[in-house]
């Protein structure tokens, strides 16, 4: 008897043992944290990515967002599935993507531009999936919430914006064009960051008594007539950070040139496609890789996006078109990088 109950302890001593070394291991995390750690049976998330249009901006903001979150997902183990969508520049087309990745069960969807975002916001109301968006200019706006700049949406939208300074903007046209009188403003009317970043810089050009003009259009089918109208009764054209004017560029390019009227563009991707003057630019590929970093915070540790604050770009940098600058007779500041277009392409 004293035997057999000598056996039953020593089995139940070796047991203790090996729960208190389980516990032990598994103390600083849960078990799937601690696998995936060891780079074994890690968990695959399932993002979809909505893209409004192709075009250089949105690319390389798509592209940075995924090389991050693969890179951050690798180095734990876990894994990444990308279901990437573009919309071809219709915002019916971002419903039908984003219901589709619902109807999916996607972990997380990136919403590349704005018109993606207001469908992601829309479409996840009630099932409240992860949305991260990008490329987007002022999330008050496009959401219709009352935020100020950095604010958390406090709902289940979260993200990184793309807006220059408007101000610097403002600047940077009186200062290159210090004669300049009138400053048409071209931009699509559908998109409703557009309207804001215009409405921003008429506000900061009226200090400086300069006449702001809106030249708006509803489609590309309007660009051609728009821009040779804006070009026509302007000194200096602003175009905004506007994704159909984006992939429309040398359409205003050629009608600007025909008129001899310089332009500023609000990103890097319109300055270079519309052959712009100058631009104060963020880096779009910077801002996607952002974008991943929050998205893999979410998916990895459940931070809830409701509580993330809306990340805003501080580095931004002064770009010129040497050929243009030297048409119009422009003295460039030397806070001025020339942009090299060869590296660019």
């Amino acid at each position: 008897m004293n035997k057999t109950v000598k056996k039953v302890l020593g089995i139940g001593l070796a047991v203790a043992m090996v729960g208190g070394i389980f516990a032990a291991c598994t103390n600083g995390g849960t078990s799937e944290e601690t696998t995936a750690a060891n780079g074994e049976g890690g968990k695959t998330f399932n993002v979809g990515i909505c893209q409004l249009v192709q075009h250089e901006a949105l690319d390389a903001a798509t592209k940075g967002f995924q090389e991050k979150l693969t890179e951050l997902a690798e180095a734990d183990g876990n894994t990444v599935n990308f279901d990437v969508q573009n919309a071809s520049g219709e915002s019916a087309n971002c419903t039908t993507i984003i219901n589709q990745f619902v109807s999916n069960n996607s972990d997380l969807i990136m919403a590349n531009a704005t018109p993606a975002l207001q469908a992601a916001a829309n479409a996840t109301a009630s099932n409240k999936i992860p949305v991260v968006g990008t490329s987007v200019t002022d999330y008050g706006t496009a959401l219709e919430l009352k935020l100020a700049a950095g604010e958390p949406t406090g709902i289940n939208v979260t993200g990184v914006s793309d807006l220059a300074s408007l101000e610097e903007q403002a600047n940077q046209i009186t200062t290159l064009f210090p004669e300049a009188k009138k400053v048409g403003c071209i931009y699509c009317s559908a998109e409703a960051n557009s309207t804001f970043q215009v409405e921003g810089i008429k506000a900061a050009l009226d200090k400086s008594g300069i006449e702001t003009t809106f030249y708006s259009f509803a489609d590309s089918n309007d660009i051609q007539a728009v821009a040779k109208k804006a070009a026509s009764e302007s000194d200096v054209i602003y175009i905004p950070t506007d994704n159909t004017a984006a992939s429309n560029g040398q359409v205003i390019d050629v009608a600007c040139q025909e008129a001899n009227v310089p332009i500023i563009a609000g990103e890097e991707g319109i300055f270079k496609n519309t052959n712009a003057v100058a631009t104060f630019s963020i880096s779009y590929y910077d801002i996607g890789v952002h974008a991943g970093e929050m998205a893999y915070e979410i998916l990895s540790k459940g931070t809830d996006p409701a509580t993330m604050p809306i990340w805003q770009p501080t580095d931004l940098t002064y770009y010129v078109n040497e050929d243009m600058a030297n048409k119009y007779n422009v003295t460039v500041p030397d806070n001025y990088t020339a942009y090299d277009f060869s590296a660019a392409e």
